[in-house]
């Protein structure tokens, strides 16, 4: 693993942290010297990165089971990430699903309304109850966790499009609302071996890059972001 330059020293939080591009992300950030506010809803997995985290980094991590598509678990990460001072300086909206494939006619109701309860109402509630408190220290970067599937269409997993789609208009339209020293980016990860694929592709995901070695590259980017970025549609260019 690649460390990265710990100054200036970052408070990043990501959600869906406990697995894939989100655990690599927060290995890679914690590698250098950042502190880690992570929130999933696998309460082993956390545990077993909280272990990972204590073994590769001395900072003080946050790591709670929070539901995203609920405002009120949310509303209470908040407050406890308030309690902790550890209000962020970086956020990563990672935390996403994608639906079984199938014609739209064909997919589940209950499965069509998770997809667009986890990955575009769980963006909104981070972005609800966080950016305040990123106001309030007057500054801060969000990145939502777009993808191709949110600028081109494709067939058989359209709830994961449309909720993809509207993660990039979110944050367009949110950009156009933030103050002055803060910034808002959708970003396309690139394909990367997760889970997500495998549901998606099956065994041809391992023909693709794996999270740690995205998190090299994605760390980097993330870290250099600025106010020129405000309301951009990023890529994370595969190898």
């Amino acid at each position: 693993m690649a460390t990265i330059s710990s100054e200036p020293w970052r408070k990043v939080l990501i959600t869906g942290v406990s697995k894939g591009i989100g655990r690599a992300l927060a290995l890679e950030l914690a590698s250098g010297g950042h502190t880690i506010i992570g929130c999933s809803r696998d309460q082993t997995k956390l545990d077993s990165l909280r272990e990972e985290l204590l073994r590769s980094s001395p900072a003080q991590h946050l790591l709670l089971n929070v539901d995203v598509t609920s405002n009120d678990s949310v509303e209470e990460f908040a407050k406890i990430v308030v309690e902790n001072k550890l209000v962020p300086d970086i956020i990563v909206n990672n935390a996403a699903i994608v639906n079984r494939q199938g014609k739209i006619w064909e997919i589940d109701v209950q499965d069509f309304d998770n997809v667009i309860d986890t990955n575009i109402k769980g963006t909104a509630n981070i972005l609800r109850h966080f950016i305040p408190l990123m106001i309030h220290n007057k500054q801060g970067i969000i990145v939502n966790m777009s993808s191709d599937a949110g600028r081109n269409p494709y067939k058989l997993i359209t709830p994961y499009c449309a909720s993809k789609w509207g993660v990039e208009g979110l944050s367009k339209s949110v950009a156009k609302e933030l103050p002055e020293g803060m910034t808002i980016v959708a970003l396309d990860p690139g394909i990367i071996n997760t889970d997500m694929l495998v549901s998606c592709v099956g065994d041809l995901a391992s023909q693709y890059q794996s999270p740690r070695h995205w998190a090299s590259k994605a760390a980097t980017m993330i870290l250099d972001l600025t106010t020129k970025d405000n309301g951009a549609s990023l890529t994370i260019k595969d190898p």
